[in-house]
C-alpha cells in the first residue's frame, strides 16, 4: 500500500496536505488544482501497472458526466477515469478528456468513439451519438440493446452490506444515501442503492423510515445528513449505517466524531466504492470495494471491440466485494 508520504512526493506537496487532504479537513484552505494532484497520485500509486499489449492509432474522447470542479466532490467517477486513462496508455491509444461544461469541443472528424462516464440525460446521449455512433457507457446502462454499458450490481452490493450488519448482530441500520440529477431533469433520481436498502430491510421486518437520509453524493452532504440523523434520533440513532457512497461515509465519520459518538463502538459505518483514500481516514473504511480500474479498462476494451467490427450491444457487470477495516465492529 503507498504510504501518505508516497503520494506527497508524487503530488509535491508535504505529507501533511495529503493527510489533511485524504482525511477532507473543512478547515483546511487548498486549491482545488492542488486537490486533484493528490486525488489523482492517491489513485495511480494504488493501480496496478501494465505492460503495453498493442499498439494501436485510435482516438477516444473520455466524456465525463460532471463538471471538472465537481469531480473532486465524488472520487468514485475520478477513478474510473484514471482507469480509462491508463488502459489507454498501455495500448497506445490518443485519449482526450472532456466534462459536462465543454462536450461540444468534441470533434466527429477526429473522434473514433466515446466512452461516456455517468449518468446522461435522453438529450446527451443523441448528442454523444451524433459524434460518434460508437459509444460505451460505464456506470450507467440508457438502452441496453443499443449502447454497450460497464456497471455494477449495486443491489448485490447493498445486499451485501445488510447482511454483514445483521450477522454481527446489528438491530437497527440506517442509511446515508445520495441521488443524481441529470441535467435537464428536474428531478433527482432515485438510487438503486437506496430501493434495494428500503425493500431489503423490510423483507428482514427491520425497516423504519426514521433512519433513511438522503440527498447528493459529497462529503458535506454525508456530514450534513449524519449531524441530521444524530440531533433527530439522539439516543434512538441506529447501531449501523450504511452510506452510498465512500465521500458520504467519510463526511458521516466526522460528524460522529464532532459529537464524540465512538466509530465504531456505537455506530458502525460502511461506506461503498473503497476509493484509495479511504484506507487514510480514521478509522480506516469498511467499504464495498467496486473495481473501478477494470471498470475503466473494460471500457476501452468493450469499445475496441465496437470499432473493430461486433454489432451486438454488450452490458457487463463488474463484481464487487466487502472490505472489512476499523468503522465496523
Amino acid at each position: 500500500m503507498a504510504t501518505i508520504k508516497d503520494i506527497a512526493n508524487q503530488a509535491g506537496v508535504s505529507p501533511a496536505t495529503v493527510s489533511r487532504v485524504l482525511n477532507y479537513d473543512a478547515s483546511l484552505s487548498v486549491s482545488d488544482e492542488t486537490k486533484k494532484k493528490i486525488f489523482e497520485a492517491a489513485e495511480d500509486l494504488s493501480y496496478r501497472k501494465k505492460a503495453t499489449k498493442r499498439n494501436s492509432s485510435k482516438q477516444i474522447a473520455i466524456v465525463h458526466w460532471y463538471t471538472e470542479k465537481e469531480e473532486l466532490s465524488d472520487l468514485y467517477y475520478l477513478s474510473i477515469r484514471l482507469g480509462i486513462e491508463e488502459r489507454c496508455k498501455a495500448l497506445n491509444i490518443q485519449s482526450d478528456v472532456y466534462f459536462l461544461d465543454n462536450i461540444d469541443e468534441i470533434s466527429n472528424e477526429e473522434v473514433d468513439g466515446i466512452i461516456a462516464v455517468g449518468k446522461f440525460s435522453a438529450t446527451q446521449v443523441n448528442e454523444l451519438t451524433t459524434v460518434s455512433p460508437h459509444v460505451v457507457f460505464v456506470d450507467d446502462s440508457p438502452d441496453e440493446d443499443k449502447y454497450d454499458a460497464i456497471i455494477i450490481d449495486f443491489e448485490k452490493a447493498t445486499k451485501t452490506v445488510i447482511d454483514y450488519f445483521l450477522n454481527t448482530g446489528h438491530e437497527s441500520i440506517g442509511l446515508i444515501g445520495g441521488r443524481e440529477q441529470l441535467k435537464g431533469e428536474e428531478v433527482a433520481r432515485t438510487d438503486l442503492r437506496e430501493k434495494t436498502f428500503i425493500t431489503y430491510m423490510k423483507e428482514k421486518a427491520m425497516f423504519d423510515c426514521n433512519y433513511i437520509f438522503v440527498s447528493s453524493f459529497s462529503v458535506d452532504e454525508g456530514y450534513r445528513l449524519m449531524k441530521q440523523a444524530i440531533n433527530q434520533l439522539g439516543d434512538h440513532l441506529p447501531t449501523a449505517f450504511f452510506a452510498s457512497s465512500d465521500v458520504m461515509a467519510i463526511g458521516s465519520l466526522r460528524a460522529l466524531h464532532e459529537a464524540n459518538i465512538a466509530v465504531p463502538e456505537r455506530v458502525s459505518v460502511i461506506g461503498l466504492n473503497d476509493m484509495s483514500v479511504a484506507k487514510y481516514v480514521f478509522p480506516s473504511l469498511s467499504t464495498v470495494k467496486v473495481y473501478t480500474e477494470v471498470m475503466g479498462e473494460t471500457a476501452v476494451d468493450t469499445l475496441m471491440e465496437r470499432l473493430e467490427g461486433r454489432k451486438i450491444a454488450k452490458k457487463i457487470f463488474i463484481s464487487t466485494s466487502l472490505v472489512i477495516r476499523k468503522s465496523v465492529r
